[in-house]
């Protein structure tokens, strides 16, 4: 029996009154792939010339996908020609084998997108659903880290004072430098244009007022929050995410540790500390930038800048900076932990969330700013 199902593959014509009747035996598999492509182009060939035909596959001793997949594509392709071919078996798995064939050629064809009005409105529905996904998963795991600190305060065992200290290294002491550099370009930028606007009414004087309240109030924890958000808060990602693909957040479980106070509660700490330190010293690199420019294009000497400073700021506007920076630092925190750990098994999807967490993180810092900005206006301070 072996023989004859690894036998030769073989076609017999005949015809039967004006139809060729093809009878099909030997081995039609795999290994014997030029041969059949040889009898399929032959059949093709006669097919066309008969207009009609009849394949019995009674006789085939072995039938693989590619022989199946072969007579499925001759017929399709004699149909399509406008001649008729009928493949006939008195065995069930031949039938079966050449539906299979037949299902999965059969081409997808995507269903038609819609355009115009129609797109806008499902884009925008898919947004409002995204968006409403990620606020319930924030809440919830803004819950969980909230647990985790009451735990960690309680249970000080729990607390990893290691990990909180490498992290403070990390944002504050590694990230002053750019913090500084940046803070004091931004200031002298700020001082020149407002010098040279000011100067048209001849009250260039009067840029003290406009760089010592900008910077200290705004653009100090701004700029600071920002290149938090982008260095750190996308490192920290990176560092999660990293963690959930190499299944060691899975190992910290089976362990008995908790990922949130192992790897979360430690930077969000951590930051919420760097972020007020970072930016006073973003607030004083600024001013030092503003003070330079003011003296080379205002001509305002150092004692009439510290002087008028003095006199016009208070220690609201000190302070503003420095309350919005714990808070700024918290959402840079949840959402960089959040898209660290919805990272999936695969490097786009790391890269993905981290673009996610610094795009996020910038718009939260950005939101946060605003809403203080209106409550501190609405209580006068």
């Amino acid at each position: 029996m072996a023989a004859v199902d690894d036998a030769e593959p073989q076609a017999i014509y005949r015809d039967d009154d004006g139809v060729l009747a093809v009878a099909l035996a030997g081995s039609w598999s795999a290994d014997r792939a030029p041969r059949l492509e040889e009898l399929i182009a032959e059949m093709a060939a006669r097919v066309a010339a008969v207009r009609q035909a009849r394949l019995d596959l009674s006789s085939i001793g072995r039938l693989d996908t590619l022989g199946a997949y072969l007579l499925a594509r001759l017929k399709e392709d004699g149909e399509a020609a406008g001649a008729g071919v009928e493949l006939a078996s008195r065995r069930p798995e031949h039938g079966v084998l050449l539906r299979e064939v037949n299902l999965r050629a059969t081409e997808y064809e995507p269903p038609a997108r819609p355009t115009g009005l129609v797109t806008v409105l499902v884009n925008i529905g898919k947004a409002v659903t995204n968006f409403g996904r990620d606020l319930v998963g924030g809440a919830v795991f803004l819950g969980e880290v909230m647990i985790a600190c009451v735990g960690a305060l309680f249970g000080p065992r729990k607390f990893r004072g290691p990990s909180l200290i490498n992290q403070i290294e990390l944002i504050a002491f590694s990230g002053a430098p750019i913090i500084i550099l940046i803070s004091f370009l931004v200031g002298c930028i700020v001082a020149q244009q407002g010098i040279f606007q000011l100067q048209q009414f001849g009250a260039a004087v009067f840029v003290v007022n406009l760089t010592g309240i900008l910077i200290l109030r705004e653009l100090a924890v701004l700029l600071t929050s920002i290149m938090v958000a982008g260095r750190s808060g996308s490192a920290f990602t990176a560092e999660i995410g990293s963690m959930k693909m190499r299944e060691e957040i899975d190992a910290l479980r089976v362990m008995g540790l908790e990922p949130i106070e192992v790897l979360v509660v430690p930077r969000i700490l951590a930051l919420m500390i760097s972020l007020p330190i970072l930016t006073f010293i973003s607030a004083m690199s600024g001013l030092v930038g503003a003070g330079l420019v003011a003296w080379l294009y205002g001509g305002i000497g150092l004692d009439t800048f510290l002087a008028r400073l003095k006199s016009v700021i208070t220690w609201q506007h000190f302070a503003v900076g420095l309350i919005k920076a714990p808070f700024m630092a918290f959402v840079i925190g949840l959402i960089a932990s959040i898209e660290g750990l919805a990272v999936k098994g695969s490097a786009e999807s790391l890269g993905r969330q981290v673009t996610a967490s610094v795009v996020k993180a910038i718009f939260m810092v950005i939101v946060v700013d605003g809403l203080f900005a209106m409550f501190f206006a609405s209580i006068r301070f």
